[in-house]
């Protein structure tokens, strides 16, 4: 059965590709970003059931004005999808103020602003399925030069987690789902602040169309979160959870 999804940073890499796959599908869509340009030539090329509304994540007026579109379009949203985020390319002692603000405004404060505009409307159908995308580095610290947008991350998780713990005794038809991507062949390296010119995908990364059928499968199977590699990355975590010093102590050798 076709579903109305809003997808927030759906211009490129993971929203976009997201958004092609489902269109194919036969859901309905809108899809959310700065990038009005590549926005609107993606929601034409997927087809009519497909709308661009063009929104800055960071400015909560636009992150009501993307949910309102999306009523006044559709009716009702069966599922959000939080996806926006941006990386940065800095160590712990290097980072400055405005870093640390980029990264909680862009990677935690978009995703609470999509969380307060779309949880009332579920709320009152008593269903829908807000879905969070983080990134296994809020698990794992295997890259230093990530570090503010890691702790963005990892606060998220536990946003989202409080939030599923909030409604689940009284909104059990809501469902909140936490997505936790590795490294994934997009732009997002060459796009994160302070990226070095030559900035390139990490080798071994996943594809862009994997990761959005991981997404596809939560979507039509809710869970409480899920990694998108998990051959990989589920072993890696409990790993590092089990004795951090020494999986601290071999990531350092490496």
């Amino acid at each position: 059965m076709s579903k109305v999804i809003v997808i927030t940073g759906a211009s490129a890499g993971i929203g976009a590709q997201l958004a092609r796959q489902l269109a194919a599908r036969g859901d309905y869509l809108m899809l959310g970003a700065r990038s009005a340009k590549e926005l609107n030539q993606l929601a034409r090329s997927c087809g009519r059931d497909t709308f661009a509304y063009t929104t800055d994540v960071t400015r909560r007026q636009d992150v009501n004005r993307l949910r309102d579109e999306a009523l006044r379009t559709f009716d009702h949203v069966d599922v959000w999808i939080n996806n926006a985020g941006r990386g940065i390319t800095r160590n712990v002692m290097e980072l400055t103020d405005a870093d640390i603000d980029e990264m909680i405004s862009v990677n935690l404060k978009s995703a609470l602003y999509g969380i307060q505009a779309i949880v009332p409307h579920f709320q009152e159908r008593g269903q829908g399925h807000l879905i969070n995308v983080s990134s296994m580095l809020s698990r794992i610290p295997f890259a230093g030069f990530r570090s503010a947008y890691s702790a963005s991350k990892s606060a998220l998780n536990t946003l989202t987690a409080n939030l599923r713990m909030d409604l689940r005794a009284d909104f059990p038809g809501i469902q909140v789902s936490l997505v936790l991507p590795g490294a994934v062949s997009t732009g997002f390296a060459a796009n994160s602040l302070h990226a070095p010119e030559d900035a390139a995908a990490m080798q071994g990364a996943q594809s862009v169309e994997e990761v959005a059928n991981a997404i596809i499968e939560l979507i039509d199977q809710p869970r409480a979160e899920i990694y998108t590699n998990p051959e990989v990355q589920q072993p890696q975590v409990r790993s590092y959870y089990e004795d951090v010093a020494a999986f601290e102590d071999r990531l350092a050798a490496r």
